[in-house]
């Protein structure tokens, strides 16, 4: 019988392989994996949901201290609404927006290459959006 932490840190292992075709990969204390792509902060964790149910939830920041604007806020609620992979999310704070994408998926069973190339969508998809948004605060 495979344990909780056995399934996560397979899957981890796994997704690190995956993304150090591509990139620099950190492994942190509590075995989160780290990494930018581009100026695109990442981090990857896994967690078992149930039985059978493990999942790899991936985080980028896309954009930070933003100032507030109400049309940067909506633009990225459109996006948010048109995207395949990834739920964007505005966090408003004392120096500004934040804008993250945040990625949660099964993974149990995905060879490295998969795993890797559906990584790189979501991660290429924030990068595209920082663009996006840093060219829109500065017009």
């Amino acid at each position: 019988m495979t344990t909780e932490a056995t399934t996560e840190a397979t899957l981890l292992t796994k997704a690190r392989q995956s993304l150090e075709t591509f990139h620099d990969v950190h492994v942190d204390d509590d075995g989160a994996l780290t990494f930018r792509h581009g100026e695109v902060p990442c981090a990857v964790q896994a967690m078992q949901l149930a039985e059978g149910l493990t999942v790899l939830s991936l985080t980028c920041v896309v954009a930070w201290d933003l100032p507030e604007d109400q049309n940067l806020a909506v633009s990225a609620a459109e996006r948010a609404g048109q995207g395949l992979f990834g739920t964007l999310g505005v966090v408003h704070s004392d120096r500004g927006m934040d804008v993250t994408l945040r990625y949660a998926f099964p993974a149990d069973g995905l060879e490295v290459t998969a795993l890797g190339t559906l990584l790189m969508l979501v991660v290429s998809t924030a990068s595209q959006l920082r663009i996006d948004l840093l060219g829109e605060s500065t017009t």
